[in-house]
């Protein structure tokens, strides 16, 4: 019954983390048991077991559960099978949103040298603009996990596309996301390729993608600031946020001195 699946892997994460704290008692049963049901469930024929498996593979990551062999030997293998070409249009859509949601949990060679090279290739999907738009929502986590030179090789002529897909919905959001990308790149590509792009999506012909360029205006100019004298700063949550200086503090000792958050991270339409 998928009820009863859906509701074993629900129950996944706290067996493994019970089994992880007693681990001298079971040095291998998480590895020899339960991450073969996890793998095995995200190729599972029922779309509600499959959520559950995804869901219970992100808490095990998040939880450094899973071990690096086992995630570049059963976990992104299954993820490239399902997001293959020919593979099934829902199964390609879930697989598209598990890789860039662990992305950020996962070392970068890892996510650089297995992950992504395909998901250049779903960028340019043709046959699903689900995945397209998957890709162009998260386009600012993938930047962020693998760095400044795959991005700029790789990533940037992807997001280019994007960005002038036919579909708005997909321009929308590279603008939502265009500050998280810029932040990634170096001054010279910001200023050189950059800058002409996000003019071409503040003069967009659809107005819902010039609305979401504006309100990435003042995010996408603090990337030309120097943060060590500006003070900007991108959090783990993928907000602009500022240092308050310790003058200022001074100066004001009602204000409080903890970090003032200037813009909060856009939400992923659906």
């Amino acid at each position: 019954e998928p009820t009863v699946r859906t509701e074993l892997m629900e129950q996944i994460p706290p067996i493994a983390i019970f089994l992880q704290e007693s681990r001298p008692k079971f040095p291998t049963a998480f590895f020899e048991y339960l991450m073969p049901i996890v793998v095995r469930y995200l190729t599972d024929v029922n779309n509600q077991v499959r959520k559950a498996g995804q869901e219970a593979l992100l808490i095990l990551l998040e939880q450094d559960l899973v071990s690096q062999s086992d995630i570049e030997n059963k976990v992104c293998p299954i993820l490239l099978d399902l997001s293959a070409p020919d593979s099934d249009d829902e199964y390609k859509v879930e697989a598209v949103n598990i890789i860039c949601k662990m992305a950020s949990m996962l070392s970068r060679t890892t996510v650089e040298h297995m992950l992504l090279p395909r998901f250049c290739e779903l960028c340019s999907d043709g046959k699903l603009f689900q995945v397209r738009k998957i890709c162009a929502a998260n386009f600012g986590d993938i930047c962020n996990a693998v760095g400044q030179e795959a991005t700029e090789r790789l990533l940037i002529p992807k997001f280019f596309e994007l960005c002038s897909d036919s579909v708005w919905g997909m321009r929308k959001a590279c603008a939502e996301c265009f500050m998280a990308v810029s932040y990634t790149t170096s001054p010279e590509v910001r200023r050189s390729k950059l800058s002409p792009l996000f003019i071409s999506l503040i003069s967009d012909t659809c107005r819902w993608v010039r609305q979401a360029a504006f309100q990435s205006l003042g995010p996408f100019i603090s990337t030309f600031a120097n943060p060590s004298s500006a003070g900007l700063y991108i959090r783990e949550d993928g907000t602009l946020s500022i240092r308050a200086s310790m003058q200022d503090v001074n100066s004001n000792s009602c204000q409080p001195s903890n970090n003032i958050t200037l813009i909060s991270s856009s939400t992923n339409d659906t």
